[in-house]
C-alpha cells in the first residue's frame, strides 16, 4: 500500500511508522540511505506542530548546515516548504531559527549542529516541546543529554530521530535505541513510548525500478557497504570489507602489466607501530577492471629509529622509483592511516 501526501508517495511501512509516531514519545527511523526516513519524521513533526501547545522546538543535525539542508529544505519537502507562506528564517538570540505561524499561534524552531563536544551550549536557555534530529548517531552525547533536559518542561514532549546504520556496539544503540527497546519490551515503559522502524532502500516507492537497479549495480553485494547503504544493516567496517575480492583474488588481479594499460595508480601507506614496519604499496588500476601491485616497500629500522623525516624521505624515494620504472604514470591518490595526522601533514608538505 502506498499513500500520497503533499506530492510525495509514502510506502506502506512508512505509513505504519508515521501513524505510530502520532502517539509515541520517542520515534526512531533507521536504515539505508535514500530510504525516506527523514521525510517521515519531518512530515509528522510538521503535522504535530500545528497543534503543539509549546512555543519553542528544536531541529538538529551533525552541523547547522546539515540541519537546515535535511530538515529545513529536505529536497523541497522540508519544514520551510511545508509551511510556505507561513514561515520565515530568522535569528533568535543568536540562533538560526524558523518562525512558523500555526493555527495556535507563532512557533519558533531553533536549528543547531550537534557533532562537537560543546554543541550543547547553543541550545541552552530555552524549553523545547518537540525535537527532530537527523543523523543522530553523529551527534555528541552532550547535546543529546542537554536536549532531553531542555524538554523536561514540555507540555507535549516528542522526539524524532533518523540515522543510517553503524557498528552494532555504537553508543547510540547501547545508550539509547537498544535500551529503549528493552524497556518497552519488558513493560518498564508504556508500549507507545518508543516507536522504532527499520527501512531498506527498497521501501522507498519514490525511487523507480530503473534508478534502483542503477544504484544497486554500483555495489558489491558481498561488501559491508551494500549491507549498510542498501539493506540498512548494522555492521562494522572492519576485517574483510570486500569479501568477494578476498575470496576470489584471481578474478580481479594480474601478475604482469603493460604500462600502456595503466589507467591510474593509488598508493597506500600503513604507518608502523611497536612491532610493525611502515610500508608503502602502489596498486595499478588497469583497463578491463583489474589491478596489480607495481611496487612495495617497507621502511627498515627498529623501535626508536624511525621518525617523521625518515618516513618523508623514504616516501619520496618510493615515488621517484615508481616514476622511473613507469614513466608518465598517473598517481591519483595516496591513502594513509588517518590516525597519524601529524605524519600525514608532514608527507603532504
Amino acid at each position: 500500500m502506498t499513500v500520497q501526501g503533499n506530492g510525495y508517495i509514502f510506502g506502506g511501512r512508512h505509513c505504519d511508522y508515521m501513524r505510530r509516531a502520532y502517539r509515541s514519545t520517542v520515534n526512531v527511523a533507521e536504515g539505508a540511505v535514500r530510504a525516506g526516513k527523514t521525510v517521515d519524521n519531518v512530515f509528522v513533526f510538521a503535522a504535530l506542530l500545528e497543534d503543539s501547545p509549546d512555543r519553542f522546538h528544536l531541529a538538529t543535525g551533525s552541523t547547522l548546515g546539515n540541519a537546515k539542508l535535511n530538515l529545513g529544505d529536505c529536497n523541497g519537502l522540508g519544514l520551510e516548504h511545508i509551511f510556505r507562506g507561513r514561515s520565515k528564517w530568522i535569528r533568535y538570540r543568536d540562533n538560526e531559527a524558523l518562525r512558523v505561524q500555526t493555527k495556535r499561534g507563532e512557533r519558533i524552531i531553533i536549528f543547531a549542529g550537534g557533532k562537537n563536544s560543546d554543541s550543547y551550549k547553543k541550545i541552552r536557555g530555552n524549553s523545547y516541546g518537540m525535537w527532530i534530529a537527523t543523523e543522530i548517531n553523529l551527534h555528541d552525547d552532550g547535546i543529546i543529554r542537554e536536549a532531553f533536559n531542555r524538554q523536561l518542561a514540555a507540555r507535549d514532549r516528542r522526539v524524532f530521530w533518523d540515522l543510517n546504520p553503524g557498528p552494532p556496539n555504537a553508543p547510540i544503540y547501547r545508550d539509547y535505541l537498544d535500551k529503549y527497546a528493552a524497556m518497552r519490551d519488558s513493560g518498564e515503559v508504556r508500549e507507545d513510548f518508543y516507536n522504532y522502524a527499520h527501512f531498506t532502500i527498497f521501501d522507498n516507492p519514490v525511487i523507480t525500478k530503473d534508478r534502483l537497479d542503477d544504484i544497486v549495480a554500483q555495489y558489491d553485494k558481498t561488501s559491508v557497504w551494500y549491507r549498510r547503504d542498501i539493506l540498512g544493516q548494522r555492521c562494522a567496517a572492519e576485517g574483510l570489507i570486500y569479501r568477494k575480492f578476498a575470496d576470489n583474488p584471481s578474478e580481479f588481479t594480474v601478475d604482469s602489466v603493460n604500462p600502456q594499460d595503466i589507467r591510474f595508480v593509488n598508493i597506500g601507506i600503513d604507518f608502523g607501530g611497536n612491532r610493525s614496519k611502515t610500508t608503502f604499496a602502489a596498486s595499478a588500476f588497469l583497463d578491463g577492471g583489474r589491478i596489480t601491485v607495481l611496487r612495495d616497500h617497507a621502511v627498515d629500522g627498529g623501535k626508536g629509529e624511525i621518525d617523521a623525516e625518515r618516513i618523508n624521505r623514504e616516501c619520496l624515494r618510493f615515488l621517484d622509483g615508481l616514476r622511473r620504472d613507469y614513466p608518465g604514470v598517473y598517481i591519483k591518490y595516496i591513502f594513509a592511516d588517518n590516525e597519524a595526522q601529524y605524519l600525514i601533514n608532514g608527507l603532504r608538505r
